[in-house]
């Protein structure tokens, strides 16, 4: 069975038909421009994103067909916590989408924090303006109470289906879910002003949710489900303790938790992975915020040509222990610090600093909060993470993995293909549309790229994780008071 995924990402759209062996048979992809604006704000054009889908899925199917291969069903990845208000009737938008990298709902989340331990024991989320719910009640108080707020997901569906749903894995991404019920909260839509029957009804990631003409041939839709826990899905994490991080805009680690709904008391998130059929799976979740997109800023700066020169610089930098180091908190500070004010910053700086010991200072510090996270996860499962696999265009940077293994003290599996995401969401597309008998079987199976294991020295990678925490406690607590830690 062929099946058509599509990833709506951040700054593009890419569309894979892939078929039962996960040969890719046709590909598309189109950019779309998140802009920037002042106050941390980060707006897309919802236009552009519904384009971006369409133009990359014609384009996917065109190249199947020209091929000799048709398709079955279609499945859907989407961004998790960007938000749009839109009209149920018309279906027309009512400004920008508000992307997730926004910072503008921190005043709602401040205004929150003495109902934020409650509100995380319900969703499993630390209050924080980076999660859809703040971002729904500040866009709201901006331009009132007409239509809906919904995340960008429901409408993108409706817009191709008609239908008017989220999935699992994304509702549990807005701080509206009850983690454990798994449908909406009254308590919590209460809490952010939300009429829970303006939000879209809750279905599993492999729903048949309707069809679609938008790519040419009327096309059963079969699969939704958010970015981050579709390339969960596609590294074959099925069993507790499994991770992976994906190095993209943001680095993103998610770990499997297993089938009942956990708690972190590291200050993660905790949401659903993927619901199929009836059955749940629920993941950990870290964020760093700035990944590739402090990859991107050091080019603006001058300080790294290209992407690819990342490697060669580090080999130039200092490699001495307190030199530069750099904490990447260039859109706030996410898990476990939770200061959404915080900014980036630089220590460890002296007249001997040169640009590459700046660009290794970077590179170093987006490993190290990442190695935070992935060892807060093996705290909170109980035991530590035996590998890490990881994906995004980063991944490709010899100098960041191998940064990775040593700051993790843990070994490093490079997932073999670029698009791990479209992977993830065409097994669920497969699995919805009848053609495997579970996920396991949906998804492809496959062999690290690469491995990376570590050559630090345990002990100093203990120390240069501790300077790294003093550095990044020290820039949130210069941002100011933020919402209250989580419990």
């Amino acid at each position: 069975m062929n099946v058509l995924a599509i990833d709506q990402g951040t700054s593009a759209t890419k569309a894979l038909v892939l078929g039962a062996d996960g040969a890719v048979l046709g590909e598309g992809q189109a950019p779309v421009q998140p802009r920037f604006g002042p106050a941390g704000a980060v707006e897309q054009d919802p236009a552009e994103l519904l384009e971006s889908v369409i133009a990359a899925g014609r384009q996917a199917l065109a190249a199947a067909r020209a091929a000799g291969a048709e398709v079955t069903a279609v499945g859907l990845g989407n961004q998790g916590e960007t938000v749009l208000r839109w009209s149920r009737a018309s279906g027309e938008p009512a400004g920008p989408a508000v992307s997730w990298q926004d910072r503008r709902a921190a005043s709602v989340t401040r205004r929150l924090a003495a109902q934020g331990e409650r509100l995380t024991e319900i969703t499993g989320l630390p209050l924080d303006p980076y999660f859809a719910a703040p971002k729904m009640t500040w866009l709201r108080r901006q331009s009132g109470d007409a239509g809906v707020i919904t995340t960008i997901d429901a409408w993108t569906t409706h817009q191709l289906t008609g239908a008017f749903v989220t999935d699992a894995a994304t509702a549990s991404r807005t701080m509206l879910l009850d983690l454990d019920g798994g449908d909406w909260s009254p308590e919590a839509c209460a809490a952010f002003g939300v009429d829970p029957r303006s939000l879209p009804e809750v279905v599993a990631c492999d729903a048949r949710i309707g069809e679609t003409d938008a790519f040419g041939p009327r096309l059963p839709v079969t699969a939704l489900i958010v970015d981050q826990q579709a390339a969960l899905l596609a590294e074959s994490c099925f069993a507790p303790g499994d991770a992976k991080c994906t190095y993209g805009t943001g680095a993103f680690v998610l770990a499997n938790a297993g089938d009942t709904a956990p708690r972190s008391a590291s200050g993660l998130a905790a949401c659903v992975a993927w619901r199929a059929g009836d059955r749940t799976t629920y993941c950990l979740d870290g964020q760093v915020y700035t990944a590739g997109a402090a990859i991107s800023w050091l080019q603006r700066l001058g300080l790294l040509a290209t992407a690819a020169d990342i490697d060669a610089l580090c080999d130039e930098a200092s490699t001495a222990p307190g030199g530069a180091l750099f904490v990447p908190a260039l859109a706030g500070l996410g898990a476990p610090f939770w200061a959404p004010d915080a900014q980036g910053g630089w220590v460890g700086l002296s007249l001997s600093t040169g640009p590459a010991d700046l660009v290794a200072a970077v590179v170093e510090g987006v490993a190290a909060q990442v190695a935070a996270l992935a060892i807060a996860m093996g705290e909170d499962l109980g035991r530590p993470l035996q590998r890490l696999r990881v994906d995004g265009g980063l991944s490709r940077s010899a100098a960041l993995m191998q940064a990775q293994a040593d700051l993790l003290q843990a070994p490093v599996e490079r997932y073999p293909l670029a698009d791990a995401t479209a992977l993830g969401v065409a097994a669920l597309a497969r699995l919805g549309a009848g053609g495997a008998e579970s996920l396991v079987t949906a998804v492809r199976a496959w062999e690290p790229a690469a491995v990376f294991e570590p050559r630090m020295d345990a002990a100093e990678a203990a120390e240069r994780r501790q300077r790294f925490h003093r550095a990044a406690t020290g820039l949130a607590a210069l941002a100011g008071p933020g919402p209250a830690p989580p419990p």
